[in-house]
């Protein structure tokens, strides 16, 4: 399947120019790529593992669900379609975390507090074939091992102690 994005300059501006997947992307110009970090109402953190069959990163576990923005999709619309195709959940207050601009993307992380069954979770054949949740203590575990993919580690664990104990000041003030 022929998969289209919007092309973009450095401010984010629209270039009215479409690019193709797996086509080179001119200097100047960025695509929009999304990420999500999927934490349940319990604290417990979803990774998925990709599939053995992926390029890069086969077999490993990732930290978020994600992808490219397709042609007319901003970066939270992506985020929602991303996230339910990859795990069957529906995204929900999504909080930016981190934006990044490294040429060829634009890219956006977003965290998401879920409340779902977490038995719920669904595979999206050639993308996912595992899944699991772990708790805060063993999620940032996982985060800065070898386990996790490097380009995630590094784009996230910055922007995660703000968060974890912004979430847990809140979580006592409840």
């Amino acid at each position: 399947m022929l998969e289209i994005w919007d092309g973009y300059n450095e401010k984010e501006e629209l270039l009215g120019l479409d690019l193709i997947r797996g086509e080179e992307i001119p200097k100047g110009v960025y695509h929009l790529v999304v990420e999500v970090l999927i934490r349940h109402l319990d604290g417990d953190y979803l990774l998925m593992q990709r599939d053995f069959n992926k390029d890069g990163w086969s077999g490993f576990y990732e930290a978020s669900a994600g992808g490219s923005a397709l042609k007319g999709e901003s970066a939270e619309l992506a985020i929602m379609r991303e996230a339910f195709e990859e795990t069957g959940i529906e995204p929900r207050n999504l909080k930016l975390i981190n934006k990044q601009i490294t040429h060829p993307i634009i890219f956006y992380s977003y965290l998401s507090i879920v409340d779902c069954d977490k038995e719920s979770v669904i595979l999206q054949e050639g993308e996912t074939i595992e899944y699991k949740w772990l708790n805060q203590k063993d999620f940032m575990k996982f985060m800065t091992s070898e386990e996790c993919i490097a380009t995630q580690r590094d784009r996230l664990l910055p922007h995660l102690n703000p968060i974890l104990n912004n979430i847990r000041k809140n979580s006592l003030a409840i």
